[in-house]
C-alpha cells in the first residue's frame, strides 16, 4: 500500500537547539496511526511542520507520492490535513454550523452565505456520527465531547484525507470516549487516515493500527500495535532495558522501599463544609498510602484538609509529635508538602525561571542577612535539575517553556528541597507522558525508601494498585474501606468502590 503521508529526514532547530534530527513518519490511507514519546521527544514539532505552523530546516514531505510544500495552516487544510488540538480551536460563542463551515461557507448566486445549505450540510455530517443537536445553538452551550465531534465534523466538511487528533480524550468521560472512538472507526472505514497522539497507552491498543515511537527528536521505530507490548513501547520511549522498567513498576508490590515505620500523620473523622463527612487516614514513614474513589468521593478535599488549606468543622489532623495541624504554614513547618492537582493554576509561576520555581518554598531558609543567598539557591536548583533529570536549557529558562512532565518534576523538586517527612501528591502524573510518569514514580519510590511518607491521590486505578502499600477507599466524603498490598488488583479496588456505592444507593 502506498503511503498517504511520507516525512523523511526531517530536521528542525530553534536558536541552535536541535528539536528534530533525521526524523521520519509514514502514514497509510485509512489507518489510525499513533505517535508516542516523552514530553520533549519532538512529537509536537513534527506535527507543526506537517500542518504548516513551522517550516522544516531539512528533509522532505510527500503526499500520495508527490512533494508537499506547506507554509501555513490554511495551506495544510486545503491539502486535506485537518488538526484537532487538545485545546479546541473553535469559537464557543458562534453556532455549531458556523464552527463547521467557517472560512468555507457555501454561498448562493449573489455571493451571500447560504445558511440553509450550511445547516443541512452540518446536520448531515454530524448524523454520520450519530449526533443530533440544534446546529443553530452556540457551540459553547454543548459538552466538551460534542465540541470534539464538531471539530471532527469540520474536518470531514473540508474533505480531509488526514485528521490529526492531539490528546482528544483528555477531557472526556468513558462514555464520551466510546463515542469518539466510534467516530474514529467511522473515519477509518471511509478511508480517512487518523494520526493519533495520546499519553494513554491503553487507547492505542483499542483504536490504533500502527505506532511510531520518538525519542530525543528522532524516530526510534514503527510497529504494528497488535505486535507490541506496553512494556516494549515504554522501553523504546525511554531507551532503557525493559527488565529495569518492570522491576521499578513492581517496587511497591514487592516491598522494595522497606517496612513502614512509625505513624507520622493521623487524620481522624474529618468533616468540612467542602464535603468531608467522616474521612480518616493514617500515614507511616516509608509508606505510600493511596486515596481511591470516584470523582467527587472527597479525595482532594481530604488532602486539602490534611494540609490545612480547608478548615475542619469536625475531627482533627494530628502530626506524630502530637501537634494538631490547622493551616498550611504549620503543616510546612512540621515537614509536610503538597503537590496540587492543577500545576498550572496552583503550582508553577509561569513567568519565573526553573531556578525560582524550585527555590520558592525554601526562600525563607535561603536568606542571609536579610537577602537571598543566590549562590546557595543556584546550587540547590542545579542539584535537583540533575537529580530529577529535568530537561531544560538551563536553570534560568522560564518554566512555561518546559514540557508538562518537566514542569511536574520542578514542582516535585520544590517540595523535596524542603526535605519533608510527609508529601501529599494529588494526581502527580496527570497530563504527562508515559516516560515522564515512569521517572516521577521512580523518584517518589526512591524518596520513600529513604524515609518519606506519601499520601497518593490518583484517578488511575492502575497507579494506585501498583504504587500504594495501602489504599483507603472514599465514598461521599467518608472512608469506607481499606485495601492492603501486596494482593490488591484493579478488579478488587473497583469492586470495593462499586460495593460501597451500591450500599449507599440502597
Amino acid at each position: 500500500m502506498n503511503d498517504l503521508i511520507q516525512m523523511t529526514g526531517i530536521g528542525k532547530s530553534f536558536a541552535g537547539i536541535i528539536a528534530l534530527q533525521n526524523t521520519s513518519l509514514a502514514i497509510r490511507p485509512g489507518e489510525v496511526h499513533a505517535i508516542i514519546g516523552q514530553n520533549g521527544a519532538g512529537k509536537s514539532t513534527l506535527i507543526k511542520i506537517l500542518t504548516g505552523v513551522y517550516r522544516r530546516d531539512e528533509g522532505e514531505v510527500r503526499m500520495n507520492g508527490k512533494p508537499l510544500a506547506i507554509s501555513t495552516p490554511r495551506e495544510a487544510q486545503d491539502a486535506g490535513i485537518a488538526t484537532i488540538y487538545q485545546e479546541l480551536s473553535l469559537v464557543p460563542l458562534r453556532s455549531v454550523t458556523e464552527n463547521v463551515v467557517m472560512g468555507y461557507e457555501p454561498r448562493n448566486r449573489l455571493g451571500l452565505i447560504d445558511w440553509k445549505a450550511a445547516h443541512a450540510r452540518t446536520r448531515e455530517i454530524l448524523a454520520r456520527f450519530g449526533v443530533k443537536v440544534d446546529v443553530t445553538r452556540q457551540l459553547g452551550s454543548y459538552s466538551t465531547a460534542i465540541q470534539q465531534l464538531v471539530a471532527i465534523a469540520r474536518a470531514v466538511s473540508l474533505e480531509a484525507k488526514l485528521v490529526i487528533m492531539d490528546e482528544a480524550t483528555s477531557s472526556l468521560d468513558d462514555q464520551e470516549i466510546e463515542t469518539l472512538f466510534s467516530v474514529v472507526r467511522n473515519l477509518r472505514e471511509s478511508g480517512v487516515a487518523v494520526l493519533y497522539i495520546s499519553h494513554f497507552l491503553d487507547e492505542l491498543y483499542r483504536i490504533c493500527d500502527r505506532v511510531t515511537i520518538m525519542r530525543d527528536g528522532r524516530t526510534v521505530a514503527t510497529h504494528d500495535v497488535a505486535q507490541t507490548t506496553k512494556l516494549g513501547l515504554v522501553s523504546e520511549m525511554l531507551g532503557r532495558d525493559a527488565r529495569e522498567i518492570q522491576a521499578v513498576g513492581l517496587t511497591a508490590l514487592s516491598g522494595g522501599h522497606g517496612q513502614p515505620g512509625e505513624v507520622l500523620l493521623e487524620a481522624q473523622d474529618m468533616r468540612s463544609r467542602t464535603g468531608l463527612r467522616g474521612a480518616s487516614v493514617t500515614v507511616r514513614r516509608r509508606e505510600i498510602v493511596g486515596l481511591g474513589g470516584l470523582l467527587g468521593s472527597g479525595r482532594t478535599e481530604a488532602a486539602r484538609a490534611i494540609f490545612g488549606l480547608d478548615p475542619l468543622t469536625g475531627g482533627r489532623v494530628v502530626h506524630h509529635g502530637g501537634v494538631r495541624i490547622d493551616n498550611p504554614a504549620q503543616a510546612i513547618a512540621l515537614g509536610m508538602g503538597f503537590l496540587t492537582e492543577d500545576r498550572k493554576a496552583d503550582g508553577i509561576i509561569p513567568h519565573m525561571s526553573v531556578r525560582e520555581n524550585i527555590s520558592l518554598a525554601l526562600l525563607p531558609r535561603l536568606r542571609r542577612l536579610g537577602a537571598v543567598d543566590r549562590a546557595r539557591e543556584r546550587k540547590l536548583a542545579q542539584h535537583y535539575i540533575d537529580a530529577l533529570q529535568i530537561k531544560t536549557a538551563g536553570m534560568e529558562q522560564p518554566i512555561r517553556e518546559l514540557s508538562g512532565g518537566n514542569q511536574q518534576k520542578v514542582l516535585l523538586a520544590r517540595w523535596l528541597a524542603l526535605e519533608p517527612e510527609i508529601l501529599i501528591l494529588d494526581e502527580p502524573t496527570r497530563g504527562v507522558d508515559v516516560g515522564a510518569k515512569f521517572e516521577i514514580q521512580s523518584i517518589i519510590r526512591k524518596q520513600v525508601a529513604q524515609g518519606l511518607a506519601v499520601l497518593l491521590i490518583s484517578s488511575e486505578f492502575e497507579e494506585l494498585v501498583e504504587g500504594a502499600d495501602r489504599i483507603v477507599v472514599l465514598q461521599d466524603g467518608r472512608s469506607v474501606s481499606e485495601l492492603q498490598n501486596p494482593g490488591v488488583t484493579e478488579d478488587a479496588l473497583i469492586g470495593a468502590i462499586a460495593h460501597q456505592h451500591e450500599r449507599n444507593v440502597a
